[in-house]
């Protein structure tokens, strides 16, 4: 194998490409990614570096001579606009063709916009996912100013507990009957809604945006609903918005190349795409898990199912078989989550040196969340990764010490 293109300079695809290196790989690499910088952390964005408890030179990854060092040509500020299956190689933007004999997809996801008929794209109504994105928050983000987050998910949330961490007021709409509606239980729901409420945010569940309104060149206010009856509408004046309505998987180039799309680029075990010399990983893939196919949004998965797919493009044939786990900083909170909970039909609330509930399908477990209780994350990650499940009336007991669960 001479030559090897990755297409995507985010998490996944600078995983991806320092793997293939660390595993010996010595053939021509090409890392592209269309952002000016080179790869960097995403997840202190809503959280550190908008605090100004991170510097810029902290997000990256690696410093920039590390790709040189390494013989990787670190394409940035570059588009591929086509990949060509039948030549093996990919059109960039200026008209030039990279060859190769296998190709990656790390090619992420980008964040859900409002409709230009509601007011998308009046200045000031940004989005939480690049370092630009961040950059232009942060400008916003002014003590007693009034922030509007749409959307009550995980980016949303922490962009409101940073808002209101530097002193400006926050409404937060969430269309759902309640935050986090998703993605987390009842009951850790409730607890993030009155962390939140305890620190003034003001949040409006079976709420919608109706539009919002410009004034002087930028946004200036929202028309917010009440379960989507204008009669209830209520306009409230606003400096910046915040959009966290979901992501969508970057699956166009993909799509365009003819490539099986199902949630996202499909890979088998491996990491391999329908097209044996074409690989994914990231949060653009979705990957067959335990009788089913998902797609995770996560650091974690970004970086394992790329190291894996490493692997097996080198000839490894290893299927990736993670444990998922998430994480959130929210105020003085880190809400740590492992495993999926879909499909529970019971949680289980435990009070211990922090509070963590616990999913379990009859008496399987599937997935813990725990919050400020690092040993509950640890002990129902160990136990997920096991396969092994505690009885839940031994969860549930504060006096149960958690290594006893092991045993």
């Amino acid at each position: 194998m001479q030559d090897i293109v990755v297409i995507g300079a985010g998490q996944a695809g600078a995983a991806l490409v320092a793997k293939l290196r660390a595993e010996g790989y010595d053939g021509r690499l090409t890392l592209v990614g269309e952002e000016p910088a080179p790869p960097y952390q995403r997840p202190p964005l809503s959280k550190g570096y908008l605090l100004g408890k991170l510097e810029r030179d902290r997000l990256f990854l690696r410093p920039e001579s590390y790709y040189a060092d390494k013989d990787i040509d670190l394409r940035m500020s570059t588009r591929v606009v086509t990949i060509d299956r039948e030549a093996r190689h990919v059109v960039l933007e200026d008209g030039e063709r990279l060859p190769y004999d296998a190709l990656a997809l790390t090619t992420g996801s980008t964040p859900k916009t409002l409709p230009e008929a509601m007011g998308g794209r009046i200045p000031g109504v940004l989005t939480m996912r690049s370092l630009a994105d961040a950059d232009a928050l942060a400008q916003a983000l002014r003590p007693g100013g009034h922030l509007l987050v749409v959307g009550g998910g995980y980016i949303g949330l922490e962009a409101a507990a940073v808002a209101r961490t530097l002193g400006m007021d926050v409404t937060l709409l969430e269309a759902g009957a309640r935050i986090l509606g998703r993605v987390a239980c009842e009951e850790t729901s409730e607890y993030v809604r009155k962390l939140h409420k305890d620190a003034g945010v003001h949040i409006l569940e079976n709420a919608g945006l109706d539009r919002l309104y410009e004034e002087a060149g930028r946004v200036a206010g929202a028309r917010i609903v009440s379960g989507n009856e204008l009669a209830d509408a209520t306009e409230i004046p606003v400096d910046a918005v915040v959009v966290g309505i979901g992501i969508t998987p970057g699956t166009a180039l993909a799509e365009a190349a003819g490539l099986e799309i199902e949630n996202g680029i499909a890979v088998d075990a491996e990491g391999r795409t329908s097209d044996p010399a074409i690989w994914s990983a990231g949060d653009c893939a979705s990957f067959p898990w335990r009788g089913r196919r998902i797609r995770l949004e996560s650091v974690q998965n970004a970086i394992d199912q790329a190291e894996a797919a490493a692997q097996n493009m080198l000839g490894a044939g290893t299927p990736y078989d993670p444990m998922p786990w998430f994480w959130s900083d929210q105020f003085d909170t880190k809400l740590q989550i492992v495993g999926l909970g879909g499909g529970h039909d019971r949680v289980v609330v435990r009070n211990g040196a922090g509070l963590s509930h616990w999913y379990f399908s009859g008496d399987t477990l599937l997935s813990v969340e725990a919050m400020n209780d690092p040993r509950a994350y640890m002990v129902g990650k160990r136990l997920l990764e096991a396969g092994r499940s505690p009885a839940p009336d031994a969860v549930a007991d504060p006096s149960t010490d958690l290594k006893t669960l092991m045993a």
